[in-house]
């Protein structure tokens, strides 16, 4: 038996969350809908822009995210990443472990620098706009992988955010083969549709050949397989992994089995904040797949951890809140 259900590496970032009014993106320059890499001082500057507006800070960074959500369910999970010795990153190391996860980062010397923070725009139609300063997350290197976790994990799951560093898409492309040099399936998200825009070319240079297993909502998946539509990018699809998950918002998801295709529908909801919505799907999916449930059932778990998540303001939710949901998918 694997001492891990899931090994995951990805970005290490403090996420600062704000409500705001949809004219204030304008009014701050910021795309909506979008991740967008920051340098500190733009960084300085939206915060400042910001500073009547409180912030709810977290631990955050996608893949941190979706480990989270398998710890919370009940899975065994390792979260490789990076953070500087200053107080978010002593914060987000402290919000690893009150999770459950094991880390790279226990007991390790940490450097100097800045932990990378996240800033989160929610607007009145819950979608979120994202500006990311890495920090110091953005040397992510082999330095910070585990190998001996890796080849211990039932899978392994690959952040698509990291792809902008060559340092880091090195050490992705890394785990990738030591997992399958020891049978390890490998999952991999393609994180947001810029990620896949300019960085399209480091996405199919880690999945290579091809993955056990992709995630990616359906815009990220449309511009990855340049499909003209949802049936196109399905067969486009095929050749980059063995299975994959589609998300389609209020149009629920379409997945591929290695068989079939399957359509799981979305609950008509009105959200409320969309942050971490790709992130706790993917979590619920890999715990529900490491439990042995088929495809469908890992689906249907995914999407009702991702509807429950988008009813309330965060990018994750409470332990026990996602421990309810996922009793309601026990047999």
């Amino acid at each position: 038996m694997s001492r891990y259900h899931v090994y995951g590496v990805g970005n290490a970032l403090v996420d600062l969350e704000f409500e705001v009014p949809e004219a204030m993106l304008g009014t701050l320059a910021v795309d909506k809908g979008l991740m967008t890499l920051i340098d500190e001082d733009r960084h300085h500057a939206l915060l400042a822009g910001l500073s009547a507006i409180e912030a709810r800070p977290c631990g955050g960074g996608s893949a941190a995210n979706t480990m989270t959500a398998i710890a919370q369910l009940g899975g065994k999970a390792y979260y490789s990443c990076k953070v500087a010795n200053d107080f978010e990153g002593r914060f987000f190391i402290d919000d690893l472990s009150a999770n459950g996860l094991e880390t790279n980062l226990t007991g390790a010397a940490l450097e100097d620098g800045v932990t990378g923070k996240c800033i989160v725009l929610v607007t009145p139609d819950a979608e979120r706009s994202m500006s990311t300063h890495l920090g110091i997350t953005s040397s992510l290197s082999v330095a910070q992988l585990d190998e001996e976790a890796v080849r211990d994990a039932d899978h392994v799951y690959l952040e698509g955010y990291p792809v902008t560093e060559t340092n880091a898409r090195a050490a992705l492309i890394r785990v990738r083969d030591v997992a399958r040099a020891a049978k390890v399936p490998v999952a991999l998200t393609l994180s947001d549709v810029n990620m896949v825009r300019f960085f399209g070319d480091g996405l199919r240079e880690i999945i290579g050949d091809g993955l056990d297993m992709i995630f990616a909502n359906e815009d990220e998946a449309m511009l990855m397989t340049e499909a003209s539509d949802i049936a196109g990018c399905v067969e486009a699809m095929k050749p980059l992994a063995k299975r994959f998950a589609i998300t389609r918002g209020a149009e629920g998801a379409v997945l591929f089995d290695g068989h079939q295709t399957i359509e799981i529908p979305a609950d008509k909801v009105t959200p409320v904040d969309s942050n971490g919505a790709g992130d706790i799907y993917a979590g619920a999916f890999l715990y529900a797949l490491t439990q042995g449930r088929s495809f469908e059932a890992c689906g249907e778990l995914a999407a009702d951890a991702a509807r429950e998540l988008i009813l309330s303001f965060g990018a994750r939710l409470p332990a026990d809140t996602l421990r309810a949901v996922g009793q309601r998918h026990t047999a």
